[in-house]
């Protein structure tokens, strides 16, 4: 269970201090070679949360991650509990017997110091960086929709007993701290005024009054945020965007877990894809005269269709293989006789929702990360602030449409032809 801080040795970890600390774990050291004389360590942390330290040895490297008592990218000013390692570790546990590689090997972690040690993902580039960069990832889609689907599935009802559930929700109802940030940031600060607010200004100022006037929308919002405050479906990641997934051509791998509680499905998978959109409203205010940067657009765009494809293929085969799942919903009441056409509606009928809670907290991040507190750099990098806002604006309006006409909406497909209508750059 989490520590009490206050009655811990916890002390913030610096350059000085991780050589001890790696020297007194036996497997680690073993791993590292040599001793704390030949390792080369660095800080690198850049997120919003915690310290990260790589670690070089003669016979391998390791990779140290420290939770701080405050959010970093806010400063002490705005205190943060130090639990959210020991939940990050708790989803790495759960989820680690069915998603396999997708997640770095946890090598350690001390409950005391909130410090987690665990593989070195290299030549692994964090995904966000890699998309601004133009950069191609050819399993990119496959790899998350599989992802997403093992982890989700199997915390879910559909594949556990109800009393394994429950006691996951208990456990992760601990997680306060991030759940509030994510209700406050996501579904309430964007449409409101906020000292943690901000935007492209003035440019998007007009827009930004129009949006919160806008009743309709508001009300789109505060019914995904009660979605995640009230349906418990399956454990989530809880901050899947491509800051939080790291890539080479050949590899997917999910990192930093720590906002994870048990929620709607439709969160994490919303999340991520959320985040390919705005990377690829992004793209033309990355364009030079060399590359209008649409056909890394349009790669983008294809990642977006095909992780909801293959996210929707891996989940219905996961319930139709596993044999727990026969007498989970809906197989239990229709088991004797066995009507194979009704289980196989319900099912269609699930994932049709499921699509329709993605789309709506897809849009709620894509308004969050333009409005609201810490915004992404994919748009963040265009220097241009008019041709920021021109990307930014053309975002915000199709997350408008997603909240307020899902009508329109009934495919994936739709959606990514709503962005090839309306993100600036041609995307064939």
């Amino acid at each position: 269970m989490p520590g009490n801080s206050a009655a811990s040795r916890y002390r913030t970890l610096d350059l000085a201090a991780v050589p001890p600390l790696l020297a007194g774990l036996p497997d680690v050291r073993a791993r590292l070679g040599g001793g704390p004389a030949d390792w080369q360590i660095r800080e690198v942390g850049d997120g919003n949360l915690n310290l990260v330290f790589l670690v070089d040895g003669p016979g391998g490297t390791v990779c140290v991650k420290q939770a701080l008592p405050y959010v970093r990218a806010a400063g002490p000013a705005w205190p943060m509990s130090l639990d959210r390692a020991f939940f990050e570790n708790a989803y790495y546990q759960a989820v680690a017997p069915h998603v396999g590689r997708r997640i770095p090997e946890i090598y350690h972690y001390d409950p005391e110091l909130y410090c987690t040690i665990m593989e070195r993902l290299s030549p692994h580039t964090i995904l966000r960086q890699g998309l601004i960069a133009g950069q191609v990832y050819p399993r990119l889609a496959e790899h998350m929709g599989d992802y997403v689907a093992r982890a989700c599935f199997f915390t879910s009802d559909l594949a556990q007993a109800c009393e394994r559930t429950m006691s996951g929700v208990a456990l992760f109802a601990g997680n306060q701290g991030l759940t509030r940030i994510s209700i406050d940031l996501i579904f309430s600060d964007p449409y409101l005024i906020s000292e943690r607010n901000r935007h492209t200004s003035p440019h998007l100022d007009g827009l930004v009054d129009e949006i919160r006037r806008d009743s309709d929308l508001k009300i789109a919002v505060a019914r995904f945020g009660w979605k995640f405050r009230t349906q418990v479906e399956a454990l989530l990641h809880g901050d899947l965007h491509s800051g939080s997934v790291m890539v080479t051509p050949g590899d997917t791998r999910v990192i930093d877990p720590e906002f994870a509680l048990y929620g709607p499905i439709g969160f994490d998978l919303g999340a991520f894809l959320g985040n390919l959109l705005l990377n690829a409203y992004a793209q033309p205010g990355h364009a030079t005269t060399d590359d209008d940067r649409s056909s890394q657009q349009a790669w983008v765009l294809t990642q977006a269709q095909q992780f909801w494809t293959e996210f929707r293929r891996c989940f219905l085969d996961l319930w139709r293989q596993d044999a727990r799942g026969a007498a989970g919903y809906p197989g239990a009441l229709l088991r004797d006789p066995i009507d194979a056409a009704a289980v196989a509606r319900a099912r269609e009928a699930y994932l049709d929702g499921l699509f329709a809670d993605m789309l709506g907290f897809a849009a709620c991040k894509m308004i969050r990360r333009i409005l609201g507190f810490a915004h992404v750099l994919d748009f963040e990098a265009i220097e241009d602030h008019a041709r920021r806002a021109a990307c930014e604006a053309a975002a915000l309006g199709l997350a408008r449409r997603l909240l307020t006409h899902p009508a329109e909406f009934p495919t994936v497909e739709a959606v990514v032809d709503a962005v090839r209508q309306t993100a600036g750059a041609r995307a064939d």
